[in-house]
C-alpha cells in the first residue's frame, strides 16, 4: 500500500472516493478507480491486500479485514452484473498488478532466456501459477484463471496480447495504434481486434524487447526503428514525440515456411504460365525489378523467385532489416546498421552494395531500393552481375522506372537524365508489378519487358497482364491472366540455350 492510498470526501451530500496511490491502484466493487467514484453502503473497497466494507449508520463504522476476509455481521450488496467496460478495466488492473509482481520475482530474474523456449516457459509458468494463487482473493470468479496465466506469461516472456495474433495463421499484418487500439489485416482487409495492452508503457516495453537483441534502440533521441522478429517478420515502431497518439507498432508477418511460387499460383497471385516465365528469367540470369505499393507482397515474391537460383551460385542479400529466407546453402546475408547513440557508426545499404561487389557475388539481391543504392545496383547489373534482383515502390511499371531515376539522382551523381535512363534500360530486363486490389487480393497485374530507348523514353512491352472481368455481389474481383502474344526480345538468346518460349505459351489466352 501507499503511505496515503486513497481519500474519501463528501461532495453534494454523497461520499466519494479518489485514488491517490500513485499507480498501486484502488478497486471499488471489483472496478479499478480512475476518477472519483461515489460510495454507497455495502461498497467493497480494496487497497492492496486490505478490504474495507462501507456500512450504513445502523451497522456501525467502516470495518477492515485482511486478505479479503470480511468482518462478522457486515452487510454487502449482492454481486451486480458488471458491464463489459468494467470487466475489461478490472481484468486490465489485475493483469497489470500480476505482471508487476512477476517482474519483481527473483526466480524469474534469474531465468536464462537463451535456453530452450519451452524450458523457460515451463519455469515461468510455475512462478506465475503461484503468484495467481497468492492473489486469488483479488481475482473475481468470472475471470478465467488459465487464460489469465497464459496472458501474463505472454507479457513476461513474449509480446503480450500480440502473441495470440502472431500465432494466428490468418493474420498477415498487426497494427498497434495505441495501447487500446490493435488492428489486423486478414485476406488484404483491415479489421479491429479485442486485443488490448494494459497501457502505453507496456507497448514501449514490447518494442524495446523486440529491438534490443538486434542492437537497436528506440527513445526520444531515436524515436523510429525498423527491426525483425525471430521468424523474419518485419517490424516498424515509432514513438512520441513523433507519434502523437502514443507508441505505434506495425508487424508484417512472414509465414513459418516461406511461400514458393507454386503457393502463389494456388493463391491466385499469378498463373502457372507466368510462374514458368519468371522461373525461366531467373534461371537464365535476367535482371528482375519487382514493383508495387505497400503490402502488395513484393518481398514474398522476391523470396519465392530467388528459390530458382542454382545451388552452386554465390548469393549476397542486402537489406535494411534482414527478412529474406533463402534455402540455398551458399548465401551471405548483410544488414544495414543504424547510427549509435553518439550518432556514429551507421552503415547504409549503399555501402553494403558497394562492398558486396568485392565479395565475388554471382547474384546480388537488394531487399528494397530506397535511395542512392539504386545507382550502385544498376552499376552492378551492368558490370557482369547478371541475374540480380531487387524491389521498389511504385504504382505501375513506368512509375517504378521513374522512381529508380529519382533514386539515382539521390546518389549525387552528375549525370544527365538521358544517361541515367540508358543505364536503367541496359541494366534491367523485366519488371514484375504487384497490386493489392480493392477486394484485398494480391495480383501480379503486369510482367513487362524493357526493350530499350526511343529518344529519351525507356520503352516497355507487356508480356502478361491481369484483365478484370467482373465484380461479384460480394465485391470479389474476377479476372484472367492474359498472355499478350508478345515474344520477349531476349527470346532468341534463351532459345539458343534450349528454351522454347512459344511451346511454353501454347494454348494461353491472348489479348
Amino acid at each position: 500500500m501507499a503511505k496515503i492510498h486513497c481519500e474519501v470526501f463528501r461532495y453534494n451530500n454523497r461520499l466519494m472516493l479518489r485514488d491517490v496511490s500513485g499507480g498501486l491502484g484502488t478497486i471499488v466493487n471489483g472496478v479499478p478507480v480512475t476518477s472519483p467514484v461515489p460510495l454507497d453502503p455495502g461498497c467493497e473497497i480494496r487497497l492492496g491486500e486490505l478490504v474495507l466494507i462501507l456500512e450504513d449508520e445502523e451497522g456501525g463504522a467502516v470495518v477492515g479485514a485482511s486478505a479479503g476476509a470480511r468482518g462478522a455481521g457486515t452487510r454487502v450488496d449482492p454481486a451486480r452484473v458488471l458491464s463489459e467496460e468494467e470487466k475489461l478495466a478490472t481484468l486490465t488492473a489485475i493483469r497489470k498488478r500480476l505482471h508487476a509482481r512477476l517482474l519483481r520475482d527473483r526466480a524469474l530474474q534469474q531465468l536464462d532466456l537463451t535456453a530452450a523456449e519451452e524450458k523457460v516457459r515451463d519455469k515461468a509458468r510455475g512462478v506465475a501459477d503461484e503468484a495467481i494463487r497468492e492473489m486469488s482473493n483479488e481475482i473475481p470468479a468470472w475471470i478465467d484463471r488459465a487464460r489469465l496465466l497464459a496472458d501474463v506469461l505472454d507479457e513476461v516472456l513474449g509480446l503480450g496480447p500480440l502473441e495470440e495474433l502472431l500465432r494466428d495463421a490468418t493474420v498477415n499484418e498487426i497494427m498497434v495504434n495505441n495501447w487500446d487500439q490493435v488492428f489486423v489485416e486478414r485476406s488484404g482487409l483491415i479489421e479491429d481486434t479485442p486485443a488490448r495492452f494494459t497501457d502505453n508503457e507496456q507497448v514501449l516495453h514490447v518494442i524495446r524487447r523486440i529491438v534490443a537483441p538486434l542492437g537497436r534502440r528506440v527513445d526520444e533521441s531515436s524515436p523510429m526503428v525498423d527491426a525483425r522478429l525471430r521468424d523474419g517478420s518485419r517490424v516498424n515502431a515509432i514513438i512520441p514525440p513523433l507519434a502523437l497518439n502514443g507508441p505505434t507498432l506495425t508487424i508484417r508477418k512472414f509465414s513459418k515456411d516461406p511461400y514458393s511460387l507454386s503457393d502463389l499460383v494456388v493463391f491466385g497471385t499469378l498463373s502457372e504460365h507466368m510462374a514458368q516465365f519468371l522461373k525461366l528469367c531467373v534461371e537464365k540470369r535476367k535482371n528482375l525489378l519487382i514493383s508495387g505499393g505497400t503490402a502488395t507482397g513484393k518481398t514474398t515474391l522476391l523470396n519465392a523467385v530467388s528459390g530458382f537460383i542454382g545451388p552452386k551460385e554465390r548469393i549476397i542479400t542486402i537489406e535494411d532489416a534482414a527478412e529474406l529466407r533463402l534455402h540455398q546453402r551458399h548465401v551471405i546475408t548483410l544488414e544495414a546498421r543504424p547510427p549509435s547513440v553518439e550518432g556514429t557508426g551507421a552503415v547504409p545499404i549503399r555501402k553494403l552494395v558497394i562492398n558486396s561487389l568485392r565479395m565475388r557475388p554471382d547474384r546480388i539481391i537488394v531487399g528494397e531500393c530506397r535511395g542512392g543504392e539504386a545507382f550502385d545496383m544498376l552499376q552492378a547489373m551492368n558490370t557482369g552481375h547478371e541475374g540480380s534482383l531487387t524491389t521498389v515502390h511504385g504504382n505501375a511499371p513506368r512509375d517504378a522506372l521513374a522512381r529508380i531515376e529519382n533514386m539515382v539522382l539521390m546518389a549525387e551523381v552528375n549525370l544527365p537524365s538521358r544517361a541515367i535512363r540508358q543505364q536503367i534500360a541496359s541494366a534491367l530486363h523485366v519488371i514484375v508489378h504487384l497490386q493489392r486490389l480493392p477486394d484485398g487480393s494480391r495480383r501480379i497485374t503486369h510482367i513487362s519487358e524493357i526493350t530499350g530507348m526511343e529518344g529519351d523514353i525507356i520503352t516497355l512491352q507487356d508480356i502478361f497482364a491481369f484483365k478484370e472481368r467482373e465484380l461479384t455481389k460480394d465485391y470479389k474481383i474476377i479476372g484472367d491472366y492474359v498472355y499478350t502474344g508478345v515474344v520477349p526480345k531476349f527470346f532468341d538468346n534463351l532459345r539458343d540455350r534450349g528454351a522454347s518460349f512459344k511451346a511454353m505459351m501454347a494454348g494461353q489466352p491472348t489479348g
